[in-house]
């Protein structure tokens, strides 16, 4: 096996070739990147008012109004690491996906081997991003920790009145309970909040199946997709990111999405709570995923997403390969969404 497919412009190079795992929650509310070349993150958070322009008199001086807009603030991230072990018998055993009895070479092996770990890394990294993705829309806070890195939260000072849980007999299902209306409500304060039009709807499957089984609401939804002449019936899928746009309802796209994941403790966590509604707007969201410098000399302590490197440990012989990352998601405009528990 070649040192060379150990160097870390070619470990960075195959990563960055590899397929772009998609998560939706990311892909909808936070497109662009931020790159930062010192160890915290520093983010705006948009504080702005619907004011109006003073009226005085045209013989007296302008009224003095001041700027506001926004605040700055700085998050050190925790810092991610993911460290698998290649030890030496691994090329001289058939990898997966090929022909029983062999028909790669040892060299072959160890390269299949290296690019799909690189390719699990950067699934795992994205989703850690996706997780905090959901947090951060769901509730306008990121909570941060790890091992020796002491618990840590990030409030992006969303309104109080953008998180809602309905109880008793306000909660979709109930009797006289309207969710068409409700959701129209919800898509009020956002703008009352943010100035943002709302019009993304994400539910997860338990808070859709509510929905659709009120006739009411259903009889506001369009389910058609196409034009005119050539209407198609059903939803529309994002493919992997697990998320299904379902219908319309007026200017409302309603998508229906959820995805698990394996904590650190090995349990399997749902990306969105049951009954689970969200009202959003992604472009005035303005999120972002945010990474720190990654601090190694190796990196040129350089600011961006990950940096993978290998070493080998002669005795025994061990071969490590090292993913690093610095990350944090931010939603720039955090009004712009409003998160419901509606069970």
């Amino acid at each position: 096996m070649s040192i060379g497919t150990f160097n870390v412009a070619v470990l960075n190079r195959v990563v960055d070739e590899l397929r772009q795992p998609t998560q939706f929650l990311l892909d909808v509310g936070f497109r662009e990147e931020q790159r930062e070349e010192s160890e915290e993150i520093h983010f705006d958070v948009d504080e702005s008012k619907p004011r109006i322009t003073p009226f005085v008199h045209p013989m007296r001086a302008g009224k003095v109004v001041d700027n506001g807009g926004f605040s700055t603030k700085s998050f050190r991230p925790a810092y991610a690491k993911d460290k698998r072990i290649f030890d030496s018998a691994r090329p001289l055993k058939r990898t997966i996906g090929e022909q029983i009895g062999g028909s790669l070479t040892e060299q072959q092996r160890m390269a299949i081997n290296v690019r799909r770990a690189l390719d699990d890394q950067l699934e795992m990294l994205t989703r850690r991003e996706a997780v905090m993705a959901s947090e951060a829309l769901r509730t306008g806070k990121v909570t941060v920790k790890g091992d020796g890195y002491p618990e840590a939260i990030v409030d992006f000072g969303r309104d109080a009145a953008l998180t809602v849980a309905l109880t008793s007999t306000a909660r979709w299902g109930e009797s006289g309970v309207k969710p068409g209306d409700l959701i129209e409500d919800w898509s009020g304060t956002v703008q009352d909040k943010s100035g943002a039009v709302a019009t993304t709807i994400i539910m997860d499957p338990k808070a859709w199946k509510i929905a659709r089984a009120d006739d009411n609401f259903m009889k506001l939804v369009d389910t058609r997709r196409g034009s005119a002449s050539s209407a198609e019936l059903g939803p529309i899928s994002r493919g992997q990111s697990r998320a299904r746009m379902v219908g319309t309802m007026g200017d409302f796209e309603l998508w229906v999405y959820q995805d698990t994941y394996v904590d650190e403790a090995g349990a399997t966590q749902k990306m969105l709570p049951d009954h689970t509604v969200m009202v959003l707007d992604p472009v005035a969201l303005e999120g972002v995923r945010a990474y720190g410098a990654i601090r190694d000399e190796e990196a040129g302590f350089q600011a961006r997403r990950f940096f993978s490197k290998s070493w080998l440990e002669k005795d025994p012989a061990v071969r490590y390969l090292l993913l690093q990352s610095a990350p944090l998601v931010v939603p720039y405009r955090p009004n712009a969404v409003l998160a419901a528990t509606v069970r």
